[in-house]
């Protein structure tokens, strides 16, 4: 850091799954409490919830559910249920915003089942689909945040992955249980532009993930300017958190570093 020790407005958070890979995610988990970051995790299913629970770590956010989709009737029903049981193990880990994606995705983190153009009736299955888990976090107590997703590289074939199709259903809900998990790794993939799409989503943003392009590292790595996107959240009164989901290009802790540094004011 430079000499003026800058601080960060924004409570920042580190993706367990993507740092310290050559421990147990336990020991990544504790590891990334002790460094001061909130720590994000993916899907509880193939966590020790009740390990996780004895690290002390504070979570930012967690994947909200375990199969389903926004889009059509059937994957509704399941998403809708698999919430239900997220959001249980949400609470025992003090969880405040479960992730959500326009369907299911496997292990390589492609679609369960591709879309390959989104229907009217589709959008509005999703916009039922979100007032219900709005319904279930107004009642729990949580927030849900639909993620923006690239097509092009990590993603194809997963419905409503642009960042402004996110924002237009999002908004259209209009309920503060729903908010934009706002990816700007993913954003820079398939749209660019970032100063003015965090100006454009500012009323909706849940949480802000974060990664350089190409190569998803830590920022400082590749051609996003981070400092840039730091002061147009400040700019925006934005005070909730950035999540690093991203590699480490080298040491973890020399990227987790370049990561506060980033976004130190």
């Amino acid at each position: 850091m430079s000499e003026s020790n800058p601080t960060s407005p924004f409570t920042l958070a580190v993706c367990a799954e993507m740092v310290f890979v050559d421990l147990p995610t336990v020991e990544r988990v504790s590891r990334i409490h002790e460094l001061g970051f909130q720590v994000e995790i993916w899907d509880w299913t193939r966590h020790d919830i009740q390990a996780l629970e004895q690290t002390g770590a504070t979570f930012s956010s967690m994947t909200g559910y375990i199969e389903g989709s926004l889009v059509d009737r059937e994957g509704a029903e399941r998403l809708v249920e698999t919430a239900r049981e997220s959001i249980s193990v949400a609470r025992r880990l003090n969880i405040p915003r479960l992730n959500l994606h326009g369907t299911g995705l496997d292990e390589r983190g492609l679609p369960v089942k591709p879309v390959s153009q989104l229907t009217g009736s589709m959008w509005i299955r999703a916009h039922d689909t979100l007032n219900r888990l709005a319904d279930l976090a107004h009642e729990h107590d949580v927030t849900f945040v639909l993620e923006n997703l690239n097509t092009q590289v990590d993603h194809p074939g997963v419905p409503l992955a642009r960042a402004d199709e996110v924002l237009e259903l999002v908004a259209s809900v209009d309920r503060p249980e729903v908010r934009m998990m706002l990816d700007l790794y993913h954003a820079q993939i398939g749209e660019g532009n970032l100063v003015n799409l965090v100006h454009r989503c500012a009323p909706w943003i849940g949480e802000v993930q974060v990664a350089d392009v190409p190569g998803r590292c830590e920022p400082g790595s590749g051609e996003i300017h981070y400092p840039a996107i730091a002061r147009a959240l400040n700019d925006i009164g934005y005070r909730g958190t950035v999540g690093l989901e991203g590699w480490a290009s080298g040491e973890d802790e020399l990227a987790l570093q370049r990561f506060k540094d980033a976004f130190s004011l």
